[in-house]
């Protein structure tokens, strides 16, 4: 078996082996390579002490010492090298308390999370695969190295791992290695927000975002978003529905392509309908005013798990409003792009497929033909490029204060007059006109 191995990463392994040490690419890259997918990087393994690799290599960066991880650095290219080495005692269930280097490559590998990481490869040498991983790769197996148990107490974050490659790869997760996931899922709290909102982030936008249902099966998304854990539990008894809430996000989460905006907002989209669920003396279940408040609850989400203010303040946005439906009228679609955002509405239409399409067939025909509607006049609005927000209006605050209005809060709320004029009537938006309007305001 050959892979293609990029050149830098013969030239390492070339050096390296030509002065009597081992070394191999290792983990992902050659998983990944064996799926036939490009890697997006590549990591060397290596008998060699980082002080070696220093001394073999013109250019190199002190990346990790204390671990023994070296960048060196090709042609402005950086590929990690690292020494082998066992792990001391993990204490905090994330970092070992010290490494120890070691001449065996088995034993290297041997502390690694899951066998389809544990493979190595060198052109010379083949595959090493001590671990069976190749055979899990085949079978489409997620299979913790040795002990499950013993790897996830290591390092909690591996248990995030286990539920993101499967979702990206399409694998089942092993028997022994799932039983694990659940027992020791209260060990997430020895994570911080960052580590679990890259794994969660990882999940949801890979090929099989409905794979988070595994997580909450193991019990995992009860120590970080336990808000959705409600979802899964609450019943929607409405027309308009066929699935608890939790299910009904999952399904939504398949529907839409994998942009980290788009799968965050469904997740998040329907997350307060627990909270104001009520039902009727007929046993209809309504969700009144879940919009805003899920809106609230997925602020508060996104801080805990530390995402930036830009994607944030976006998935906040399409979470307000992803359940507003304007009539397939220019007039109202203008309006909804003005409350909803120039930049945003796209992404809102989106949205509303995504989330119809995860609920029942009830008038779905009709639903579908609304939506056709709005899009055909926000395209539209674009090709014309209609005015829907004080950015494109034709009269700014420089001409009002020319045409000899005060500086001051009247200004603002005369181009708000303004902007209610053009949202009505698209053709007023000539400076001219507008400024002709201005004494129908002043009266």
């Amino acid at each position: 078996m050959r892979l293609e191995i990029p050149r830098k990463v013969e030239i390492i392994l070339h050096v390296l082996e030509e002065h009597g040490f081992e070394a191999y690419a290792v983990g992902g890259c050659v998983r990944d390579s064996m799926l036939g997918r490009v890697p997006d990087d590549w990591d060397i393994t290596t008998s060699a002490r980082p002080e070696q690799v220093k001394a073999l290599f013109r250019r190199t960066v002190d990346t990790g010492l204390a671990h023994g991880t070296v960048t060196v650095l090709i042609e402005k290219e950086g590929f990690e090298v690292t020494t082998y080495r066992v792990d001391g005692e993990y204490e905090d269930g994330r970092h070992p308390r010290e490494v120890a280097f070691t001449a065996s490559l088995e034993e290297d590998l041997k502390r690694r999370d899951f066998t389809i990481n544990a493979m190595a490869y060198n052109p010379s040498k083949g595959l090493v695969d001590f671990y069976h991983g190749m055979e899990d790769l085949e079978n489409g197996i997620i299979r913790c190295v040795g002990d499950p148990l013993e790897r996830f107490t290591e390092d909690a974050l591996r248990i995030m791992r286990a539920v993101r490659f499967s979702a990206q790869l399409g694998f089942e997760i092993e028997e022994k290695t799932r039983k694990a996931l659940g027992i020791l899922a209260p060990n997430l709290k020895h994570v911080s927000a960052e580590r679990i909102q890259v794994e969660l982030l990882k999940l949801l936008v890979s090929p099989h975002p409905d794979y988070l249902r595994t997580a909450y099966e193991a019990g995992i998304t009860k120590e970080f978003l336990p808000e959705w854990d409600a979802c899964m539990v609450t019943e929607q008894n409405t027309p308009h529905h066929c699935y608890t809430v939790g299910e009904h996000i999952l399904k939504s989460l398949v529907n839409i392509r994998p942009d980290k905006v788009l799968r965050l907002t469904m997740l998040l989209h329907d997350i307060g309908k627990p909270v104001v669920k009520f039902t009727d003396e007929n046993g209809r279940d309504h969700f009144k005013m879940h919009g805003p408040e899920s809106e609230k609850m997925a602020h508060a989400i996104l801080r805990r798990l530390k995402f930036d203010n830009d994607t944030t303040g976006k998935v906040c946005r399409l979470v307000k409003w992803h359940d507003y439906r304007p009539l397939p009228e220019m007039k109202a679609v203008r309006r909804a792009v003005n409350k909803i955002g120039e930049d945003l509405f796209p992404l809102y239409l989106e949205v509303q497929e995504a989330d119809m399409l995860a609920q029942s067939r009830y008038r779905r025909k009709e639903k579908m033909e609304r939506l056709k509607g709005v899009r055909a006049c926000w395209e539209k609005i674009r090709a014309e490029q209609q005015c829907v927000s004080l950015k494109t209006l034709a009269v700014t605050g420089r001409d009002l204060i020319a045409a000899g209005i005060a500086p001051g809060k009247e200004i603002g709320e005369i181009l708000q007059y303004f902007l209610e004029l053009v949202l009505e009537n698209p053709q007023y938006n000539k400076k001219e006109i507008l400024l002709e309007k201005l004494s129908e305001y002043t009266k």
